[in-house]
């Protein structure tokens, strides 16, 4: 019963990559306007931090959610894509 219920279920795999991508994308949005960028990672910063804790649950989403609220809070550490990473580790590393 579950192997049909794993068949049936579609995978997260490739939509979570591609949402990883554009929350990183929009992450690196503050470096387009010069004085208002920082006054946009404050705003930010929660609101990634809680897509990626939804996004990626466990120990994974937590410390990953944690890593983007201070990366996107800190200057000049917005080029780090934090979500992409999270992907990463998610569904290549953890998996072997």
């Amino acid at each position: 019963m579950t192997e049909i219920i794993k068949k049936v279920e579609p995978s997260n795999k490739s939509r979570d990559l591609w949402l990883s991508l554009l929350f990183d994308g929009v992450g690196m949005l503050s470096y387009l306007v010069p004085f208002l960028g920082p006054i946009s990672d404050v705003i930010w910063a929660p609101i990634a931090g809680l897509i990626l804790l939804k996004m990626y649950k466990g120990n994974a989403g937590a410390v990953g959610g944690i890593i983007v609220f201070i990366e996107e809070l800190l200057p000049g550490f917005d080029f780090i894509p934090t979500f992409t990473l999270t992907w990463i580790y998610t569904y290549v590393i953890k998996k072997n």
